[in-house]
């Protein structure tokens, strides 16, 4: 796609750079935009720490905007970081002068050739005891990276989140670099871009944050990609703030697609619906269901729900790549958002446990999990996710009968008997009861009797559950008799791969 293209060159107008930071982990590429928030009006809704997932700012320096991506650095988001490179027009290449060029920094070279991005070096963490700018120079050098002051083309500067030296130099190179780069918009056409990521929204459904690279983006657009299309009922910059138009090289949150749109795609506005319609291409889902029946053993069934795509992307990549010698992992199912209750019945039919990575559990299907004893695991380091599922590939599979207690009920009368079928009825008087339950029938102390319940009521109506003091109706099979007077021990009993 064209980040400039006008009919009309009387139309066209400058936009602001986008801008992606690059750089191995804990080099300090969140630190500098931190650092770049607080002294030049970047704001942002994320939660302090390790980015999880890619995060667009808007600082101004010297009146001009500048649009930042920030990219994760964990091994885990290499995918991202390359897809960051692409949407950009400048690069800067984050490397820690106490610590110099490390794997990711390679990395992070690569994409910068590839993507043909101009870039600037940010030599960062200059105050640190053991900082060595010289030396990251040189080192440079050896992998191709010629800075100015070496004889080569490539500008830098020397920064410090913590004493913010090199901070304004940074930002007036970006302006210079991209100044020579000639970014261009039309805001007379309809807007298009890329979506730079994509969420579901518990309460407002697909979302999906764009970055408008030509024209200007208006709130009740029609917008589509080749995967989906919606109205854009709602427009949100990066602090939440509601906008009713969006220039080029603003990132956005649009609310509004029939179902999210894949990462890295472009996007374009439509005059019509049945267009937008007609634009999207019929493909196979990406995550479809891998198995429906119980698995065999030796494998790990899992179900992943994650915040973003990005995140679902980088963890399935890294759950593949771990060590499968006990067993093998099979992800069953993978989507963005909520754990609901049909997340919850498919691991029951499928004996998986879903993994939840910074995404909550709704009610029902919370409740539905606690009554099937269902696992559930909520994350909210990515790291922690990986290792727990690590932990469990390398362990010896076995599978165990598991017993759960529930409770007892009297029996106070019996209603119908026929062979080995009975209607009771009766009150708890420990615990609570559960439909499908398994029973023993107790009498002097002794199991006169086993079975099972096909059928629980309450003031007549068939229920799921009855708890202690209240009084219900059971329909029991069984290989002996149930009388008036006996308890009935109410259990369930599960195999589960150990």
């Amino acid at each position: 796609m064209d980040k400039t293209n006008s009919d009309n060159p009387k139309a066209i107008s400058s936009r602001p750079p986008v801008v992606v930071m690059l750089g191995h982990v804990d080099h300090g590429k969140s630190s500098l935009l931190e650092a770049i928030r607080k002294d030049f009006r970047i704001t942002s809704k994320e939660s302090g720490g390790i980015t999880q997932h890619i995060g667009a700012y808007v600082a101004e320096y010297q009146g001009k905007k500048i649009t930042f991506l920030d990219t994760p650095g964990h091994e885990a988001f290499s995918a991202m970081r390359s897809r960051g490179a692409k949407v950009a027009d400048v690069a800067v290449l984050v490397v820690a002068a106490d610590e110099g060029i490390k794997p990711q920094t390679k990395e992070a070279i690569d994409v910068i050739a590839k993507a043909k991005l101009p870039f600037i070096v940010a030599i960062h963490k200059v105050d640190k005891p053991g900082a060595d700018p010289a030396r990251v120079k040189a080192d440079l050098g050896t992998h191709g990276v010629y800075l100015e002051s070496m004889g080569g083309n490539v500008p830098f500067v020397e920064t410090s989140a913590t004493t913010k030296q090199g901070i304004s130099e940074l930002l007036e190179m970006v302006l210079l670099v991209s100044e020579v780069e000639g970014l261009e918009t039309d805001p007379a056409k309809p807007a298009e871009g890329l979506v730079v990521e994509t969420s579901v929204d518990s309460q407002r459904g697909p979302a999906a944050t764009l970055l408008v690279l030509n024209g200007v983006l208006q709130k009740g657009d029609i917008v589509g990609t080749k995967s989906s299309f919606g109205k854009a009922r709602i427009l949100e910059d990066w602090e939440g703030a509601s906008l009713d138009a969006v220039p080029a090289g603003t990132p956005v949150l649009v609310i509004g697609f029939e179902q999210s749109p894949g990462i890295g795609e472009e996007f374009k506005v439509f005059p019509e619906e049945s267009s937008a319609r007609a634009n999207v291409v019929l493909q196979e889902a990406k995550k479809n269901i891998a198995a429906l029946a119980p698995t065999e053993g030796g494998v790990l069934p899992i179900i992943l729900k994650a915040d973003f795509t990005g995140s679902l992307e980088a963890l399935e990549a890294v759950l593949h790549a771990l060590p499968q010698e006990a067993k093998s992992l099979k992800i069953i199912f993978a989507e963005t958002g909520d754990v609901n209750e049909k997340d919850v019945k498919l691991a029951q039919g499928t004996e998986a446990k879903i993994y939840a990575f910074r995404v909550k559990t709704k009610k029902d299907a919370g409740d539905y999990a606690n009554r099937e004893h269902i696992g559930i695991e909520t994350f909210d380091i990515i790291y922690d996710l990986i290792q727990k599922v690590r932990e469990a590939l390398e362990r010896p599979q076995t599978m165990e009968t598991v017993r759960t207690d529930l409770g007892t009920l009297k029996v106070l009368a019996v209603f119908f008997t026929e062979k080995n079928r009975q209607i009771v009825g009766g009150r708890v008087e420990d615990g609570e009861i559960q439909k499908g339950s398994r029973i023993e029938v107790m009498r002097n102390g002794q199991i006169a009797a086993r079975g099972k319940m096909t059928s629980l009521q309450k003031n007549k109506q068939e229920t799921q559950l009855v708890k202690k003091g209240e009084e219900c109706g059971i329909a029991w099979e069984g290989d002996g008799k149930i009388e008036a007077g006996d308890s009935l021990k109410f259990f369930i009993e599960e195999r589960s791969l150990v």
